[in-house]
Formats: structure tokens, C-alpha cells, sequence
């Protein structure tokens, strides 16, 4: 389980250090520009959590990317004091075609796993907003017990977007709390040792 958007704000990082400490989050990625980073990385400092990069290149020119990457991961090492368990993209832009090559690269040159491209397949069913309309019963405790379900051998890492939505500027608010409410649900950590999941962040991979 890995949730994005540490730095967002306090709402969001106070989230993130509830759904790992008593539900089953192991890993979560950093955005390090925000106001709220260095509050982020401080709350999170000393936990079991892998802290990767949550890189975002929203606007950013392809020929631009390779060194805007190389900057993020710097202001990364600066915060964290140490380099980021894996990579992944704000709204997924490492997917596009003209950032993946500088993605993809950079991924290589620091030998980080990138989402899409790692042994951890990715699952973004655990979501709960599209086509300008919240889903609140895909971040469910309930959803989320059919998605563990449906996974199947090897390494899966599922995203998710865990915070409080107090003062927070994001078009996703309240389906940040119901996935709190869902990763931190008994029947979900039941359903993990029931199932002989191993529960484990990018730092192990």
C-alpha cells in the first residue's frame, strides 16, 4: 500500500502516519515542494514507511523533465537525508509518452523502481473520484477487501490517497478521509493476515 502525497498538507501527512501506524499503509511518497514537506518528513521520520518520490512535472517541458527530476531528487536527499525508495508521478505524468524517456532514465541512473515499470505491478482501483463525480463506495473498507481479493501472486503495490480534508486545496477532499477510514478498518487487517498477504514497502522490494 503506498500513499501518495506526503507534503500536501498537515491534514494529509497526519493521515499517512495513521493509515501506516494502525492500518496497513508501508509506503508513501514525498512531494517536496509543498509547504507542508519537511512537516511530512519529520512526522513520518523513524517509522517503518519507505518514503519515495512523488515527483511533479505538471507543466514541465520534456526537455526539461530530466533536470527538473535531478532537482526534486536533490531537495529530497536535503529533507529526508537519504535517497527516495522509488519514483512515481503526480496525476501519473510519468505515463505520458514525452515524459516517460526522462521518467524511465531517471529511474535507471538512481536504480529506483517507477511505478509501471518495477516488480510491483500497480493497482489504482482503490480511488475514489472520476469524470468530475466522488465514488465513495471505491474507498470503502468493503471495496477495499474485494480488491485484495482480486490480487493475485507476486509483488502489488495499491495506491491510495489517505489525509484529513481540513484546509486542503485539492478537488480530493472527503474521499481522502473514507480511505482512511477503510485502510484503517479491523476487517481489512483481518482479511491481510488471512490471507498470508505480506504486507511490505518499496524499501524491501
Amino acid at each position: 500500500m503506498n500513499a501518495d502525497d506526503l507534503g500536501m498538507s498537515d491534514g494529509v501527512n497526519r493521515g499517512i502516519r495513521e493509515a501506516h501506524e494502525d492500518g496497513i499503509v508501508m509506503s508513501t511518497s514525498l512531494m517536496v515542494d509543498r509547504p507542508a514537506a519537511e512537516a511530512g518528513v519529520e512526522l513520518v521520520r523513524g517509522s517503518r514507511l519507505s518514503v519515495g518520490l512523488h515527483a511533479v512535472l505538471d507543466g514541465v517541458a520534456a526537455d526539461e523533465a530530466a533536470r527538473e527530476l535531478e532537482r526534486q531528487r536533490a531537495r529530497f536527499v536535503e529533507l529526508v537525508g537519504a535517497p527516495p525508495t522509488h519514483v512515481d508521478s503526480h496525476h501519473h505524468v510519468h505515463r505520458g509518452p514525452a515524459l516517460l524517456p526522462a521518467f524511465a532514465a531517471f529511474a535507471e541512473r538512481h536504480a529506483l523502481p517507477l511505478r509501471d515499470h518495477s516488480p510491483a505491478r500497480h493497482c489504482g482501483l482503490f480511488y475514489g473520484r472520476w469524470d468530475d463525480e466522488s465514488h465513495p463506495e471505491q474507498v470503502s473498507a468493503k471495496s477495499l477487501l474485494g480488491i485484495l481479493d482480486q490480487i493475485g501472486d507476486g509483488v502489488t503495490e495499491i495506491g491510495c490517497h489517505p489525509g484529513y480534508a481540513r484546509g486542503l486545496d485539492s478537488s480530493y477532499t472527503a474521499e481522502r478521509e473514507l480511505e482512511l477510514r477503510a485502510l484503517t478498518d479491523a476487517r481489512v487487517r483481518r482479511a491481510v493476515e488471512e490471507r498470508d498477504i505480506e504486507l511490505i514497502g518499496f524499501g524491501e522490494l
